[in-house]
């Protein structure tokens, strides 16, 4: 990596180690806008280009990549991980990939994922991360867009999305997993895909590397809408370089040989908060990235944890909550003096951890025997004993949530970005921490609120290195969210109090504020969080009323997982059925309330429901009428996504609720 001016003059970029190169000349400025740009060859100001040989050789020996096969761990060193990925870029340009044209990368993070994304950057292509979810249609449309060569696919179950359409541009097809049971002319298995590369020599795929600038577009991260076709943002060389320098400066990791830094990845790589963090920061450290199995979201991933035992971990808020339930059940099964430890051991971390926080005081001399006692058990049972630090990489992670893990003296640093800002713009750390703050800038990059109400909430605008290019063929909406000096308009409400710690509470654009029928915006989420607070059984609050005279709410109760597809059950969690006993109630399925109307539970949630109507000014923001859904929301179900609370694009009023007492 090496240093360059950053995207506004007068700026110099975040300090880099000396390991990372030199500071360059001011460079001029490209004809044009700057800071922004809709075409596919197009460049914005110039700054340095990725490369990871320097990595690949100091670290040549040191372990990069795991999977886990039937046999045991199959492990890549640093060296072998480079020159796979030079196998991979050079059977690309074999396939005929060209410039600036997409490869396709749809299923579930392995190493050939990584490898095929890196090679298509390398061959001179967009890598297109497509959730493996998507609908055959979104998928030819991501195709068309980004006028995709190659697709590459794990298994036939994708293979059949691609095949269904006509596609002018697609040249081949790769299949990474299963063995392949659809007979096409240009469908390779992985090994058959690398072998091409026997074709292309190492000088050919030098030149290609060497011609590319890096201010010039490498991915392209969809992101889907449910009123129109997916947005294609283009990211540079320069944002993923620069912003995986800066954040890997910011969370101060550790290197070979001192200690390695060791990740599991489990998110999808087509999200851009997990990307960084998986692929790019562990390549920047020197790091060990050990892939999940494909079942980890469905109940395996604290067994991988257990094995892996990662350094870093970062979840969306729905791991942090299933992980969570885990704790909560295994503390219930414990015997009452066991509890009674953890309750105490707890008090105590909260409380220590909060003057942390403030960096008023140092720990009791009983905070090593709480440690010893239940911290260090907690973080065991979830296979977190090696971890420095966590992460929460969605809003809505609730205070309870972080005041339960803070408690057990795992501080969840929250941070924030949007694809548009390669994934992250602020971060929380260990030395700048606040609870249900997203942390602070990275460095050389800006923050800003504009048209602040009463309360000092406004529109929050982003700038620095990690801003985008633009949208791909999209001059019209390019230009409406980056300015003519660069700043990006996030579309998201927040504040920034002294200490320049950046809040965020809300949605511009009105797709989360709830319009009552006076005209008044209304933020929900302090609203579902207040509900949440006083009914413990509950696990998410949507609340309903666009152009409604009204609000209302949509609860779901707690319920187990199935392990083996990921949806909830009708049994409700250990938690939830002694929270049930503690109110007199013989509920343990959530078909117990819904259906047969205990009425102990439901008198409970209309006192809960009042409760936190008691606490708001505005009858606006009062919630008017409730209704508990006859199930849990799960991403099986879709009403879950991956770095957000509820999807409110996927709920609908019908009959699959029961109506309040009201």
């Amino acid at each position: 990596f090496s240093a360059h001016p950053c995207r506004h003059e007068g700026h110099s970029p975040a300090p880099l180690s000396p390991t990372c190169g030199l500071t360059a000349p001011e460079p001029r400025l490209p004809t044009g806008n700057p800071y922004w740009t809709s075409k596919r060859d197009g460049e914005v100001r110039p700054s340095p280009c990725t490369t990871w040989s320097y990595t690949a050789i100091k670290y040549a020996n040191y372990v990069a990549l795991g999977s886990k096969h039937r046999n045991g761990w199959h492990l890549l060193t640093y060296i072998e991980y480079y020159e796979e990925c030079r196998r991979a870029a050079k059977a690309f340009l074999k396939l005929g990939l060209e410039r600036f044209h997409g490869v396709g990368i749809m299923g579930l993070n392995s190493e050939e994922w990584v490898i095929a994304s890196i090679g298509a950057i390398m061959a001179g292509g967009f890598s297109v991360g497509i959730l493996s979810t998507n609908s055959p249609k979104v998928c030819q449309v991501i195709a068309e867009s980004s006028e995709m060569d190659i697709f590459v696919v794990d298994n036939d179950r994708q293979l059949q999305k691609i095949i269904q359409g006509s596609l002018k541009h697609l040249k081949a097809i790769v299949q990474y997993k299963e063995e392949i049971r659809t007979r096409l002319q240009n469908l390779y298995s992985w090994r058959g895909f690398l072998d091409l590369a026997d074709g292309v020599s190492e000088d050919t795929l030098d030149r290609v590397i060497d011609s590319q600038k890096p201010n010039q577009c490498c991915a392209l991260v969809y992101s889907l809408s449910a009123t129109g076709p997916p947005k294609a943002m283009m990211l540079s060389h320069d944002n993923i370089t620069w912003t995986t320098v800066a954040t890997a400066q910011r969370l101060s990791y550790r290197c070979p040989p001192e200690e390695q830094e060791v990740l599991v990845s489990y998110l999808p790589l087509s999200y851009m908060g997990a990307q960084l963090f998986d692929m790019w920061v562990s390549i920047s450290v020197a790091g060990a990235l050990y892939f999940a199995q494909p079942d980890a979201l469905r109940g395996s991933l604290i067994d991988t944890l257990r094995e892996v035992k990662p350094t870093l971990f970062h979840g969306v808020p729905w791991v942090w909550d299933r992980l969570l339930d885990n704790l909560k059940t295994s503390q219930l099964s414990s015997t009452p003096f066991r509890r009674r430890i953890d309750q105490w051991a707890m008090w105590l971390g909260l409380k220590t951890n909060r003057k942390r926080m403030l960096r008023q005081t140092h720990a009791p001399l009983c905070f090593g025997l709480a440690k010893r006692l239940t911290f260090n058990q907690a973080r065991r049972f979830l296979g977190l004993h090696h971890c420095r630090q966590y992460f929460n990489l969605g809003l809505g992670l609730s205070r309870a949530t972080l005041d339960y893990f803070l408690s057990l003296n795992m501080p969840i640093f929250e941070l924030y970005g949007l694809s548009e800002s390669t994934g992250i713009h602020t971060l929380s750390r260990q030395q700048d921490f606040r609870l249900l703050s997203c942390g602070k800038s990275l460095p050389s990059t800006h923050t800003k609120t504009q048209k602040e109400d009463e309360e000092g909430i406004g529109d929050i605008y982003i700038w620095g290195r990690n801003v985008f290019m633009g949208y791909l063929d999209d001059e019209e909406n390019t230009q409406a969210k980056i300015d003519a000096r660069g700043w990006l308009h996030t579309g998201d409400l927040g504040f920034m109090d002294p200490d320049e710690f950046l809040y965020v509470v809300g949605n511009a654009r009105g797709e989360q504020d709830k319009a009552a029928s006076s005209g008044e915006k209304i933020n929900p989420n302090p609203i579902e969080e207040r509900v949440k607070r006083h009914i413990p059984i509950v696990r998410y609050v949507m609340l309903v009323g666009q152009d409604a005279p009204y609000l209302c709410a949509l609860l779901t109760l707690k319920c187990q997982i199935n392990t083996d597809t990921g949806e909830p059950r009708n049994a409700l969690t250990s938690e939830a059925v002694a929270f049930c006993r503690q109110l007199r109630s013989q509920a343990t399925r959530l078909s117990d309330i819904v259906y047969d109307g205990d009425p102990v539970v439901l008198e409970f949630i209309s006192q809960g429901i009042d409760a936190a109507n008691a606490e708001v000014v505005s009858s606006s923001a009062k919630i008017i009428k409730w209704a508990i859904l006859r199930t849990d929301f799960s991403i099986a179900g879709g009403e879950l996504g991956w770095s957000c609370a509820p999807l409110q694009t996927h709920m609908v009023m019908s009959g699959d609720i029961l109506g309040c007492p009201h």
